[in-house]
């Protein structure tokens, strides 16, 4: 800890490396004009984190196919206390001390420099750029099988690229706007799963639950799948200057 003098006679401490320290290296955000004061509240938050660490059950049936129905469930029962509530604690301590824009970016800056900084901007980029692409395609194979159209050629082509510009121009509209979007698709997405579930009732068999064949397990598969579906809570740190009360809020 070390003090900083204001204009009056008092004297605040603050930590190092923390928000309006000497240390601490931001974005310099805070010299632009903020045209859109609009905050981001709980609900779309809460949705926003839900896409940006899975999305949903989609994804997850090739742990099933790589590890059987027993390991599958331990995965996503156990993983989540070894990495994704690990993950969201960071991500939260973190988000109240530096409660803007940028996210891990900042945290780097502030305790590496402004060159580790960037890297990390950099990469978490390149892998967002090469994940983000995956989900038109997720999406279209979900949807051939009903709508054959869709399996190839100038049909499946369009609608990429039409996905593709309809989510480029609501993350150029507005974060506001991505939030309640995210709200609704949400909703759309879960609600088949759910209704499924209760149709599914009458023919559970629990004692499928437990099929596994440790001999022939793809762990490559199997962890990457995991991991996919599990990670990723950090990313809604670079929203905490958009978000109404960030402190209280990630908290």
């Amino acid at each position: 800890m070390r003090p900083r003098t204001t204009g009056s006679s008092a004297t605040s401490f603050i930590p190092m490396g923390h928000y309006g320290s000497p240390e601490y290296q931001g974005l310099g955000e805070g010299d632009h004009k903020v045209y859109n004061s609009q905050k981001v509240s709980i609900i779309p938050l809460v949705f926003l984190i839900f896409y940006e660490v899975s999305g949903g059950p989609f994804g997850i049936e090739d742990s099933v196919q790589a590890a059987g129905p027993l390991l599958a469930i331990l995965g996503f029962l156990v993983f989540p206390f070894i990495w994704s509530i690990p993950e969201a604690l960071i991500t939260a301590e973190l988000g109240t001390m530096f409660p803007e824009n940028g996210g891990y970016v900042v945290w780097v800056s502030s305790s590496l420099g402004p060159f580790w900084g960037f890297q990390q901007g950099w990469m978490k980029w390149l892998s967002g750029v090469i994940d983000n692409a995956l989900y038109p395609v997720l999406f279209l194979d979900y949807l051939k099988a009903s709508y054959h159209i869709f399996e190839g050629g100038l049909p499946r082509t369009l609608a990429v690229l039409i996905l593709t510009v309809a989510l480029t121009y609501m993350n150029y509209r507005g974060l506001t706007i991505v939030g309640w979007v995210a709200v609704c698709l949400g909703v759309f997405s879960i609600l088949p799963f759910i209704v499924m579930g209760f149709v599914a009732i009458p023919k559970l068999r629990p004692s499928r639950w437990l099929v596994v064949d440790i001999h022939n397990v793809d762990w490559t598969l199997y962890l990457n799948t995991l991991f996919w579906n599990l990670n990723y809570w950090d990313s809604i740190s670079t929203l905490a200057g958009e978000v109404q009360n960030p402190k209280r809020t990630f908290a």
